[in-house]
């Protein structure tokens, strides 16, 4: 079971790489909405799978195993072959916005709609026929954002004159290899590095100033590879390896932050049964379907509120993830207080939170550090998962959980006479504790890790603010204009 655990675990890996290197790759301009998007699913798949599991309705889990292994294996088997990095042009298209808008709306109806039938399916029992009605609705909410591809292939969306003059496509048959050269690097920076008054001339000339430019940059790139290792800070174009990554402190910045936010939000999702519990409600299932789709839209949302934040306001993108530490923040303090009604709140702010680290930090972090090496340096990144989990969850929150359940135990037995051969029949047993006093302490440490984690996004805020000027500056000044 180990080894099959171990297997399983790192397929989910190899899931989360190849799609994220492959479309931030793709569309450079738009890491924000492309990470948020495919993590958004990724939170989501759980959901997805156990309603497709409904409609089967077997009481043989052999094969839910069976539809777990089989159904990705094929979905990857039948879409490796067209999932590849694409240069030139076609990773920037006037269609972007519309796009990722459409498929930003069907996110939202899709999370709306699970969370519609999962409150359904908890309180009404339904038919099979009814669940498979709802099966069938929810497959083709799926395959709504197919139109997108098909519309783009035989819409209106052809290249101009110019377009081809500009950047010819490459005759090499072998060209859909993921070939990530220098060339294509260069030809992906020339937007922002190109004057403005090269718009303004004719096509042929056009041609002939940019590729003097490209000339100049690789000229440049050849010249400074010795001056990379001097240059304090990342720069747009500088493509780092994991162990250059791992000397810098702006890498440090960003991987502690994302341990304490999102090691801080791992740890509710682990406890929510026995937090919900403690605070004595009946239905802890309902706040883990919650929460699963308050993850799903921190995700989404979190891409789209960055992308905002860089696109419009030219902030430097960890802005947003100090501003969603912050809003955990105040979602532990409220599990901590545990008022009326806080775990619903709790679960709310503490499922947005966690789910935007997703979204936000590989983006960041393939600003920050480029695209050669995105893969390794997004699966160094994902250590923060179970490096959280093992400081809060483990370290922390069980054992403080375990002291207050036994100090409760003490305390009913120093009460109560009767209660020791309760607890004599009882052996074995977990402990448990009732009260807001069993996470309390927990959730405030986990709230002030939080801002912990907020100020050192700040901290990077303010190192990076060149950086994401030179990136973003000059394209929201042309698109003003």
């Amino acid at each position: 079971m180990c080894v099959l655990i171990f297997v399983g675990t790192n397929g989910e890996t190899y899931f989360n790489t190849v799609s994220l290197v492959s479309c931030v790759q793709n569309f450079p301009k738009s890491r924000g909405p492309v990470v948020g998007i495919l993590k958004g699913f990724a939170g989501l798949s759980g959901a997805i799978l156990t309603q497709i599991y409904a409609m089967v309705h077997s009481p043989d889990h052999a094969s839910l195993i069976f539809m777990v292994a089989v159904g990705p294996t094929l979905v990857a088997i039948g879409l490796m072959f067209i999932v590849r990095p694409v240069g030139g042009h076609k990773q920037v298209r006037p269609s972007d916005g519309k796009s990722f808008t459409f498929i930003y709306s069907v996110c939202l109806v899709l999370a709306a709609y699970l969370m519609g039938v999962m409150v359904v399916q908890d309180l009404v029992p339904l038919s099979e026929t009814v669940i498979t009605m709802f099966t069938v609705i929810l497959f083709i909410i799926l395959l709504i954002p197919i139109v997108i591809p098909i519309w783009l292939s035989f819409g209106s969306e052809q290249k101009t004159p110019e377009e081809e003059a500009l950047i010819p496509e490459p005759h090499n048959k072998e060209a859909g290899k993921s070939q990530i050269d220098a060339d294509e690097v260069i030809l992906s920076e020339l937007e922002d590095e190109k004057p403005k008054e090269v718009d303004l001339l004719p096509a042929s000339e056009r041609q002939k100033r940019i590729a003097q430019l490209q000339s100049r940059l690789l000229q440049a790139a050849a010249e400074g590879a010795v001056r990379v290792k001097r240059r304090r800070g990342p720069h747009r174009g500088e493509d780092f390896t994991l162990r250059q990554a791992l000397v810098k402190a702006d890498f440090w910045l960003l991987f502690i932050s994302m341990v304490l936010g999102s090691g801080s939000g791992l740890t509710v999702i682990d406890n929510l049964g026995q937090m919900s519990q403690s605070l004595g409600y009946d239905n802890t299932h309902i706040f883990v379907s919650m929460i699963s789709i308050w993850n799903f839209l921190g995700r989404v949302g979190g891409g789209y509120i960055s992308e905002a934040v860089v696109r419009d306001h030219v902030y430097p993108r960890p802005t947003a993830l100090a501003a969603f530490q912050l809003v955990m923040t105040v979602g532990h303090v409220f599990i901590a207080m545990g008022w009326p009604g806080a775990m619903y709140v709790g679960t709310l702010l503490v499922g947005l939170g966690y789910g935007a680290h997703w979204a936000i930090v590989p983006a960041t972090a393939s600003e920050l550090f480029g695209l050669r090496n995105f893969g390794a340096l997004y699966n160094f990144i994902t250590l923060a998962n179970p490096v959280g989990t093992l400081v809060f969850s483990s370290l922390i929150a069980s054992r403080i959980y375990d002291y207050e359940a036994e100090k409760q135990a003490h305390l009913h037995h120093n009460q109560n006479i009767g209660s020791f051969m309760s607890r004599v029949l009882q052996v074995g047993e977990p402990l448990k504790c009732e009260g807001s006093i069993c996470f309390f302490l927990t959730s405030i440490i986990m709230a002030g890790f939080c801002i912990v984690a907020a100020g050192l996004c700040m901290v990077l805020v303010f190192r990076t603010k060149i950086v994401y000027a030179n990136l973003y500056g000059k394209s929201s000044t042309s698109r003003l204009r």
